[in-house]
């Protein structure tokens, strides 16, 4: 008689990397907030060593940095870092937006009719808004079927969720949803040309006005 299988032994380090990086794509540890391993043992009901393990690879992938005198932080991306990730996400995204045209499922597209629907009725609604577009987004990049591509457009996202929404200012949520319905039926058209190009346009437009509020930002600083 075979003796009994043990259960796999749970890998702490990952399972705190996991958690810390959900709190900060979720917003509950928001960008600037200082990451002591005391804290997060307290945090995470984890010993300090996988703790440590977390927080290095959170380095590693950009999620935390080093900062003076206050030592480990949520990363705050700054101008050029901000450029650089847009630059990245109009290439990714645009390069899913056309795989998705010309590989996405019927039930995909259908469900991509329905979250852009849903953007249409919560305009005015910011939180609900930027949950509808993570979900867009994220369908889309699944909806390329590529799962290379998939692999690089996570680690962005993650990256991205540094950034606030804009989706609070009622001029930019209208314009995003008008981008979104002309991705769409791009999409619906299986044009891959044209849904890499209205992608594109749709993270210019991102771009500009977060280039505005960093700059707006850095007004504000100067004030004080």
């Amino acid at each position: 008689m075979k003796p009994a299988a043990r259960p796999p032994t749970p890998d702490l380090g990952r399972d705190a990397y996991e958690r810390v990086k959900a709190a900060i794509r979720e917003g509950t540890l928001p960008p600037g907030t200082r990451l002591t391993e005391a804290e997060l043992v307290a945090r995470l009901g984890i010993s300090r060593t996988p703790i440590r393990q977390a927080l290095t690879r959170l380095e590693t992938e950009g999620l935390v940095s080093h900062e003076p005198r206050r030592g480990v932080v949520v990363s705050r991306p700054d101008h050029q870092q901000v450029i650089e990730l847009y630059s990245i996400r109009e290439v990714l995204e645009g390069t899913a937006a056309r795989f998705a045209a010309q590989h996405a499922s019927e039930a995909e597209l259908e469900a991509l009719t329905q979250l852009v629907a849903g953007e249409g009725r919560v305009l005015d609604r910011p939180a609900e808004l930027s949950a509808i577009n993570l979900r867009l987004h994220a369908l889309l990049h699944r909806a390329a079927h590529n799962r290379y591509l998939l692999r690089a457009l996570a680690q962005l996202t993650d990256n991205m969720a540094l950034l606030p929404t804009m989706l609070g200012d009622p001029a930019r949520a209208r314009q995003s949803h008008e981008e979104h319905r002309a991705l769409l039926e791009a999409l619906k058209r299986r044009d891959g040309a044209a849904s890499e190009a209205a992608m594109a346009a749709h993270l210019r437009s991102a771009q500009r006005h977060r280039i505005a509020w960093l700059l707006r930002q850095l007004d504000g600083r100067a004030e004080g």
